[in-house]
């Protein structure tokens, strides 16, 4: 008889702890999100802990004096565990484990962990388990005989998760077939990008921070059916999908992950195949939140990521979304926006305006031609129709008269 085994985990129950390096950080804030990250991982956070200091304690990321503190509230509320809102040394977790006697985590490893129980495809699953390897890969030294315990809950999910007894060796040759198989995707994606490129359909690609929209306003646009929730990271697989716009022209739309402050490097490390989609696109719609207080901020982390892509100069448009939860329009402003639109994916608003735009970056992107082709070469006033937008065409004794905006890509054909 098969022996089963009991998969409940009981809820944990969490303190966060963060530091304030300087007056001009917003530590609240972040542990406030941190909180939220926490939720989406399944703990229930019972306080918060700010230290400012002018560095990270080598040793235990705060100081004696706030170690007793948390030590103290870790009795008093019965928690199971802290989240620390940056990434630990592994001397740091260790230290930190061994001074409080309970579970320590990171923020690096509940974002690893929403990863892992978010990822459906096969591809999401191997870039999530490569992230969470080359992490636990540097923590291995550090943490010795810890890294074998079976223990449950948040760090301990996804396709990595199997009994922690490897070794660097072991770990290396895991990471070096995963790295395959993602090279394989992504040539996949270079093939398909490709074909895209040859058939001159303009490409854009949704960003922004973690739950601004970006799902719901594909989902609103092509009826997409991709999963969207009111939570960070609801959907971690990319999606692409065909636009029609009203003047007929096409354009594809890609959702891409969600990004968030403190993204740990290895997951962008593993997720650049997906994010790439970005780098490569003709068009950038950037979703912000703008009923959220801390929009600009979330907006400079945005582009931050994006320049650590190496994502180029390419037209913009920001979409300020989720006006429908403020009493009145913002005037919110993106400098470095070509195009600015206010809008609600949820509820349809500013979508004609978004049309429009993007229609015009289509045609300016275009040239424009005015040109008489004798009746043999009818058949490139089809290439036209297929891949530009014919304005007019005039049949006369000696041939079409033809004026129509056609794509960079076919020009040189016509």
């Amino acid at each position: 008889m098969a022996q089963t085994y009991e998969t409940d985990e009981e809820k944990e129950r969490v303190i966060l702890i963060g530091v304030q390096l300087n007056q001009n950080d917003d530590v609240e804030q972040s542990l406030e999100e941190l909180k939220e990250l926490a939720a989406t991982a399944g703990a229930e956070t019972l306080a918060k802990v700010i230290q400012p200091r002018d560095s990270f304690h080598p040793g235990t990321y705060i100081g004696k004096g706030k170690m007793e503190e948390v030590r103290a509230l870790i009795a008093e509320l019965d928690a199971t565990g802290v989240i620390c809102d940056d990434e630990l040394t592994p001397a740091q977790l260790r230290n930190m484990e061994d001074e409080l006697g309970t579970k320590v985590m990171d923020r690096t490893m509940v974002i690893l962990d929403i990863f892992a129980s978010r990822a459906t495809t096969s591809e999401g699953k191997i870039q999530v388990e490569m992230a969470q390897l080359k992490y636990r890969m540097t923590r291995l030294s550090g943490l010795g005989v810890t890294l074998s315990r079976l223990g449950g809950g948040i760090g301990t999910r996804g396709p990595g998760e199997k009994k922690i007894e490897t070794d660097r060796r072991i770990i290396r040759d895991r990471i070096t077939r995963l790295s395959r198989e993602l090279d394989d995707v992504k040539s996949h994606r270079d093939v398909a990008r490709q074909q895209r490129s040859k058939n001159s359909t303009m490409v854009a690609a949704i960003v922004g921070y973690t739950n601004a929209g970006k799902s719901t306003l594909l989902n609103r646009l092509t009826d997409a059916n991709v999963l969207s929730e009111d939570k960070l990271f609801a959907t971690l697989d990319p999606t692409t999908r065909l636009l029609q716009l009203p003047n007929g022209e096409k354009i594809l739309l890609t959702d891409t992950v969600g990004f968030i402050r403190k993204l740990p490097h290895n997951l962008i490390e593993a997720f650049k195949s997906t994010l790439e989609e970005a780098k490569y696109a003709d068009i950038i719609i950037h979703v912000v939140d703008c009923s959220n207080p801390d929009m600009d901020r979330q907006m400079e982390t945005v582009y931050e990521t994006l320049a650590e892509l190496e994502v180029g100069d390419k037209p913009i448009i920001t979409l300020f979304n989720k006006c429908d939860k403020l009493p009145e329009i913002p005037s919110c402003k993106d400098l470095k926006a070509k195009y600015t639109a206010y809008i609600s994916a949820y509820r349809g608003s500013g979508m004609d305006e978004l049309m429009d735009i993007l229609q015009t970056i289509i045609l300016e992107s275009r040239i424009h031609i005015e040109r008489l082709f004798p009746y043999s070469d009818a058949g490139k006033i089809q290439l036209i129709r297929q891949f530009g937008q014919l304005e007019s065409e005039e049949y006369t004794e000696n041939g079409i008269e033809v004026k129509a905006f056609v794509p960079r890509e076919i020009y040189d054909n016509l």
